[in-house]
């Protein structure tokens, strides 16, 4: 189980709201098992030319060695923005987790031939 902090701020917390972030946290370790822990943080800014509430959501997720972290994530409905959040962390998550596997393959060879290649005089052969 994931250590979860959530805050919310200038708007009434309630128990459907965190129960909707645990499981959403929960559903990371699907991506990676060894998150360290996860702090949310909602709140209504109060400083906004829009008719209605914006909520912003801002989600830090604590890894071996790393620190993912979604911000400015703002929406009218609080549970889209959380929505919506997740969905960009689990995305930060899966890329994190290919690469300390070694799933991504690095180009870094292929671009350094093809600028040897490049540079070499077509009329030299």
């Amino acid at each position: 189980m994931i250590p979860i902090q959530i805050t919310i701020r200038d708007l009434p917390g309630s128990a459907a709201l965190e129960e909707n972030i645990h499981k959403k946290a929960e559903k990371l370790t699907q991506f990676y098992q060894q998150i360290l822990s996860c702090r949310v943080v909602i709140e209504s800014p109060q400083k906004h030319k829009h008719q209605g509430k914006l909520y912003s959501v801002r989600l830090e997720l604590d890894v071996p060695g790393k620190e993912l972290v979604v911000d400015n994530n703002e929406s009218e409905d609080v549970y889209i923005g959380v929505r919506d959040a997740f969905n960009a962390l689990k995305r930060q998550l899966s890329d994190y987790a290919h690469k300390r596997r070694g799933d991504v393959k690095n180009h870094a060879t292929s671009t350094q031939e093809k600028s040897d290649t490049s540079t070499q005089d077509p009329l030299v052969h």
